[in-house]
């Protein structure tokens, strides 16, 4: 009899053992999901009984707001700029839940308990949702989306002491209104419009900045310089042949100049007019190794830390796969072959360059702020790499400055901005029959305070980075410069489409 008892009281120490466990695990290791799972009735009712929080652009325009109305959802989404954007913003949808900063900041933009500010509120507190404040400058936006003329691309632009996002465009884009409907059949109807694939394979839903990626082209050559300054500084005095064509090799391939214009020379001659044989040929040198190492310390191959969902990671070839592979060095050391960046990565690039080789930390936030309007959290500026040092960056912004003064970019700034910028044009496609044209840039170069990429694909094969990207370049630099001083974003060059 007392065997028996003892094997019950064991089992009965084990059930309970199991309900500690369990009671543990509830309170302690899934509390935090289970607060913010959409099948918790608090979070239902704080999304149906209270109004979210708004979206503020840096200029104090609202970006997003709730509005009273009728039914079981008491509170309706309203984005005033719409499809402006509503790439970065998103949307709150009751048949489709959140994306993009909506989504990025859902935590902060639902109601929820607020520190009691009375005895009564310590007996009943009260739920209120905080306001996020952004660096997005709307005026820049519309800037990006008038320059693009309908076409699809996209436009980065940072400020690179701080990494803050002032603009960030992309087309195609979407109206979030229609998703924000309590109509279900409505909001079905949108997102079914919405996640389908363009001709080009972009959804609107998808933003291009962050989730497409393209062949850098020469603009990639700034990573390959920067591996040359870093690690063999000695092949900038190396004079290459002033050639045509090259024989590449290890195969029968040949790689030719745009237009089969003959350059070479040193690094400070080939970099302004984009020289595609003498830039392959310096990539050989410095080896694919090096080449590797320098595109992974400005951030390839890692997902950049933008306060943003689903951003992508670009790309560049690792190390051994260049081993029995002399062409695809060449080739990768002007931006092409398998090589590919999205336009936040190649803003991230000339930023780094601006920043004197330091990569700042992307975002969007500025502040939050509670309901009664003080500020509870700021963002605090945080470096994500150091692919140079400052004495090494500045090496290689005289060199931007010569693209746009004499170069492929010249003709498109004024001196008094002092520019610096290298272009791009990646022939992309059967046949090669387009082409995905680029331009980066900073400004000014004595004391960087902008730094953008423009990235125009699928373009005809007769296009070039300059031709294409560089309007729109044009107007944002100018538009951007503008706000800094004080003044309007638009009408600062006659050149830039209202």
């Amino acid at each position: 009899m007392s065997r028996r008892l003892g094997i019950l009281a064991t089992a009965i120490l084990l059930l309970f053992a199991v309900v500690a466990a369990q009671a543990i695990n509830v309170q302690f290791f899934r509390a935090p999901s289970l607060n913010a799972s959409p099948q918790n009735p608090r979070v239902n009712q704080a999304t149906t009984q209270y109004p979210r929080g708004e979206i503020i652009a840096a200029d104090g325009t609202i970006l997003a707001q709730s509005r009273p109305s009728k039914g079981y959802y008491q509170w309706r989404r309203i984005y005033p700029l719409g499809s402006l954007t509503s790439g970065v913003i998103g949307f709150a949808s009751p048949s489709y839940g959140t994306w993009g900063l909506e989504n990025e900041y859902d935590s902060e933009l639902t109601a929820h308990p607020q520190p009691p500010q009375s005895f009564e509120q310590l007996l009943a507190p009260t739920s209120a949702a905080n306001s996020v404040t952004l660096t997005l400058e709307p005026a820049l936006q519309s800037i990006a989306r008038n320059a693009l003329l309908g076409r699809d691309g996209a436009a980065v632009v940072l400020d690179p002491r701080t990494g803050a996002v002032l603009a960030m465009y992309s087309n195609p884009t979407y109206n979030p209104v229609p998703l924000t409907s309590p109509t279900y059949t409505v909001a079905q109807a949108a997102w079914k419009r919405d996640t389908t694939n363009n001709a080009h394979g972009f959804p609107p839903l998808g933003l291009v900045a962050t989730q497409q990626t393209f062949p850098p082209g020469s603009t990639f050559k700034i990573v390959t310089t920067a591996g040359v300054v870093a690690y063999k500084p000695s092949l900038l005095q190396k004079s290459y042949p002033v050639v045509a064509t090259i024989k590449l090799p290890q195969s029968n391939k040949t790689l030719s100049n745009f237009g089969f214009v003959p350059c070479g020379g040193k690094v400070s001659v080939m970099l302004p007019v984009s020289c595609d044989p003498g830039y392959a040929l310096l990539g050989l040198d410095l080896g694919g190794a090096l080449l590797a190492k320098a595109a992974n310390a400005f951030g390839y191959n890692s997902t950049p830390p933008l306060d943003f969902p689903n951003v992508v990671p670009s790309y560049f070839p690792p190390a051994s796969s260049f081993l029995t592979n002399l062409p695809g060095v060449a080739y990768s050391a002007i931006g092409q072959q398998n090589v590919r960046a999205t336009a936040l990565q190649q803003a991230l690039l000339a930023a780094t360059i601006a920043n004197g080789g330091t990569t700042m930390s992307p975002h969007f936030l500025a502040y939050v702020s509670s309901p009664e309007g003080t500020v509870v959290k700021r963002y605090v500026p945080t470096a994500w790499q150091h692919p140079l040092t400052p004495a090494q960056a500045g090496q290689i912004v005289p060199l931007m400055v010569d693209v746009a003064k004499y170069g492929t970019a010249a003709g498109w700034f004024p001196a008094a901005d002092e520019v610096g910028a290298k272009t791009g044009t990646a022939q992309t496609g059967n046949s090669a029959k387009n082409t995905d044209d680029w331009m980066i840039a900073f400004a000014p170069a004595s004391h960087p305070t902008v730094a953008i990429a423009v990235v125009v694909p699928f373009q005809s094969v007769s296009g070039t980075g300059s031709a294409v990207a560089g309007p729109i370049m044009k107007c944002l630099i100018e538009g951007t410069l503008a706000l800094q001083a004080g003044q309007p974003a638009t009408g600062t060059a006659t050149t830039c489409p209202r």
